[in-house]
């Protein structure tokens, strides 16, 4: 619940935005430029409080890097959906020399924080003419609260991977089957062991078999520290649609994101999705017992790109609860 009166505060905290002329400073805040060469139309957003219920301000810096005068000026920022902005759009007067800046000050109505760990988008967006001659550059900040999970382990909701004699808790795909433990460990699966894939140093979960193991994904936050080139997965896919879209965090506040799929555990051509096999085991657990023997089940590897250069903070899992995740880890 919000205080009482705490719309009509933020009513009466609006006034009429801040525009300001400012010399170019070094950027603190997430910024953006437009497509080109680096002499371009910068786009920086302040950090939002997202200690609610209140009214934050957010300040929208635009610096002109191009050749000629910025005229024109319009600034626009909104937030997450039904988060109120005002003013939604301010304009600057005169014009900016090459270098020069001008800031935007807005006010935004910031709900009482929602338990659990939540992702914030925000976006700026400035309209010109002259300056590098695009006509807009755009900026987006996110910023999360809450804690991710500590580590896929801690994600774990799926029973993958049952003992031949006690087959009953598995349920990898929605049927009650699972992958055998024995199977898996004849082809180099086993406990807590590492698996090579793409480059990467994985390990093989270390849990005993019938209880969870893997993670069926439903944009779960994960934290996962560290740089390297890619972020390489290793799983399988439950029907031939498990595919979606993992969200790398940066602790500098950017994001990248990229998009992976495994081929159905058994069945889909080994390559779909441009997934990369790792393992075939024979047969599968049916809950009934060990069964469909000479028919292969497999996990795969699949990566995304990263940014060597940033450090990793937390990975956003796909929301598709068809794919299935035994690891994660970064590649040099």
């Amino acid at each position: 619940m919000r205080p009482a009166g705490f719309i009509g505060a933020f009513r009466a905290a609006v006034v009429a935005g801040v525009l300001a002329l400012l010399p170019v400073a070094a950027a603190t805040a997430a910024e953006a430029e437009a497509p080109g060469d680096a002499a371009r139309t910068k786009v920086a957003i302040s950090t939002v409080d997202l200690d609610g219920p209140a009214i934050s301000t957010v300040r929208v810096t635009v610096t002109n890097a191009g050749p000629d005068r910025m005229r024109t000026l319009k600034v626009s920022f909104g937030g997450p959906a039904g988060w109120a902005v005002q003013p939604s759009v301010l304009q600057v007067d005169g014009s900016l020399a090459r270098g020069a800046s001008a800031e935007a000050t807005f006010r935004i109505q910031v709900p009482e924080r929602r338990a659990g760990f939540t992702v914030r988008t925000f976006t700026a967006t400035a309209t010109y003419l002259g300056g590098d001659g695009a006509g807009s550059a755009t900026a987006t900040r996110t910023q999360h609260s809450g804690t991710p999970l500590a580590s896929l382990a801690a994600a774990y909701n799926n029973v993958g991977v049952t003992d031949e004699s006690d087959t009953g808790p598995g349920n990898y795909d929605g049927e009650g089957n699972s992958f055998s433990a024995q199977k898996l460990a004849a082809v180099g699966l086993r406990p807590g062991e590492p698996v090579t894939a793409l480059g990467a140093e994985l390990r093989w979960p270390n849990v005993p078999s019938g209880t969870r193991n893997n993670v069926s994904a439903a944009g779960q936050a994960v934290a996962l520290g560290g740089t390297g080139s890619r972020l390489v997965l290793l799983g399988s896919g439950v029907t031939s649609g498990a595919s979606g879209t993992v969200t790398v965090y940066y602790t500098d506040g950017t994001t990248g994101s990229g998009s992976i799929g495994f081929p159905n555990w058994s069945f889909d051509p080994a390559n779909a999705h441009g997934a990369t096999l790792v393992a075939s085991s024979d047969g599968r657990n049916r809950p009934s017992g060990y069964g469909n023997a000479g028919i292969a089940y497999r996990v795969f590897a699949h990566s995304v790109p990263l940014d060597p250069a940033k450090t990793v903070e937390f990975v956003v899992l796909p929301a598709n609860g068809n794919i299935h995740l035994f690891d994660m880890a970064l590649a040099p």
